[in-house]
C-alpha cells in the first residue's frame, strides 16, 4: 500500500511531501518526492482514557455533580450500567467504537466497569471494528487475568493494594484516577506506584515533583473536567515533568472525538500544536508499549488520512497546527487500521 501527500513524519511530526510505503501492516519507508496529492497522512489517534460503557447514557444526568454522575457504587452511570441489558450495552459500546474508528482513533485505553463480564462485553463490542481497546478492568483483583491491566476509581474509594499487587504479579499496568475533585487522593494514589494517573486537575508542586521523580505518565481529559466543573488540569506543568496523554473520558458527557479534544486543549492550555498531537497519538501508545502512534519505519501502520484540500483545511499555512486546531470528522478521507 502507498499513501501520497504531506506525511507528518517521525516523532517531531515533520511535514514531508512524499509517498509512504506500507507492507503487511508495517510502515516500511517514506520516499520524499513531489506529489500532486493534497492528502495529509498522520498517525491515527490513541485515546488515553475512556469509559465507553457510558454509551448507554449519553447526555444523561443534567445538573448532577461529578459524584452524583459517576461515583461508585451508586452514581447515575453505575445504576444505569447495572440496569442495562447486555446486548444493549454491547451495541451501544460498538456504536461508540465505530464512531472512533471513523474519526481516526486506532486504540483506546478503556476503564471498563462490570468486572470480568465487563471485559468480555467490550471485547465483543470491538470485534471487527478496528479500534483496539486496551482494557483496564475494574472490580475484583482477579479481573486482571482477563483484562490488559487494572483501572482503579480513585484512592478515596478504597485502598487498592490488592489490585495493585495483582497487576504487578501479572506483569500488567495499574492505572488510577487522582486529583479530579481535589488534591486529597493524589498522594495515596502515588503511594501505589501506578503506571498511569488520570486527571490530576488539582496537582500541587509536591505531586508534580513525585510524578517527575517516578516518571509516571498522566492522562488528561480537559473537556470532561470542564463539563463536570472541577477545573482544568495544569497541562503545561505536567508536560514539563512527564509524558502527558489525551483522553476523552466518559461518553456520557463527551463524544469520544480526539479532534474536539485536541482543539480544546490547544486553545485553552499553554501548549503548542506538535505537543498536542503527540498527546493524542504517541503518548497514549507509549503508556501501553504500543508500536504505533508515530509514522516511522518499523511501526504499525495505524494511520489517518485527511483531505488537505477540504473546504476546512485548504490554504493552511501550518499543517500540524491546522490538524490540531481545525481538522474534524468531515476532513477524514481514510483511516488505516489493523
Amino acid at each position: 500500500m502507498e499513501l501520497s501527500g504531506t506525511v507528518l513524519w517521525g516523532e517531531d511530526y515533520e511535514p514531508v511531501q512524499g509517498t509512504l510505503v506500507v507492507d503487511d501492516g508495517e510502515i516500511v519507508r517514506l520516499d520524499e518526492e513531489r506529489t500532486d496529492s493534497t492528502d495529509i497522512v498522520l498517525p491515527a489517534f490513541v485515546n488515553a482514557h475512556t469509559h465507553i460503557g457510558d454509551s448507554i447514557a449519553k447526555e444523561a444526568g443534567r445538573g448532577l455533580t461529578l459524584e452524583e454522575l459517576v461515583a461508585p457504587p451508586d452514581g447515575l452511570k453505575h445504576r444505569l450500567l447495572r440496569e442495562a441489558d447486555r446486548s444493549e450495552l454491547v451495541e451501544a459500546m460498538r456504536r461508540s467504537l465505530q464512531f472512533m474508528a471513523e474519526t481516526g482513533t486506532a486504540a483506546t485505553l478503556e476503564f471498563r466497569e462490570g468486572g470480568l463480564e465487563g471485559v468480555h462485553a467490550i471485547r465483543e463490542a470491538a470485534k471487527g471494528v478496528g479500534v483496539e481497546p486496551f482494557v483496564f478492568g475494574r472490580g475484583d483483583p482477579a479481573v486482571v487475568d482477563a483484562a490488559d491491566g487494572y483501572g482503579a476509581s480513585g484512592a478515596a474509594d478504597g485502598e487498592f493494594g490488592r489490585e495493585r499487587n495483582a497487576a504487578r504479579t501479572a506483569g500488567k499496568p495499574f492505572a488510577i484516577h487522582a486529583g479530579e475533585v481535589d488534591a486529597t487522593d493524589i498522594n495515596p494514589a502515588l503511594d501505589l506506584d501506578p503506571d498511569m494517573l488520570v486527571h490530576m486537575v488539582h496537582a500541587e508542586q509536591l505531586h508534580l515533583d513525585r510524578v517527575e521523580d517516578n516518571g509516571i505518565p498522566v492522562a488528561v481529559c480537559p473537556r470532561s473536567n470542564l463539563v463536570t466543573d472541577v477545573g482544568l488540569p495544569p497541562v503545561r506543568e505536567l508536560l514539563d515533568r512527564t509524558t502527558v496523554a489525551l483522553g476523552t473520558d466518559n461518553v456520557m458527557t463527551n463524544s469520544p472525538s480526539m479532534f474536539r479534544e485536541m482543539e480544546f486543549v490547544a486553545k485553552c492550555c499553554d501548549v503548542e500544536a506538535p505537543e498536542v498531537l503527540e498527546m493524542a497519538t504517541r503518548a497514549g501508545a507509549s503508556v501501553v508499549d504500543g508500536n504505533y502512534g508515530v509514522v516511522k519505519a518499523g511501526r504499525e501502520a495505524r494511520l489517518l488520512v485527511l483531505d488537505g484540500d477540504s473546504h476546512n483545511l485548504a490554504g493552511a499555512r501550518d499543517v500540524v497546527r491546522a490538524v490540531v486546531r481545525r481538522a474534524g470528522s468531515s476532513d477524514v478521507e481514510r483511516v488505516v487500521l489493523p
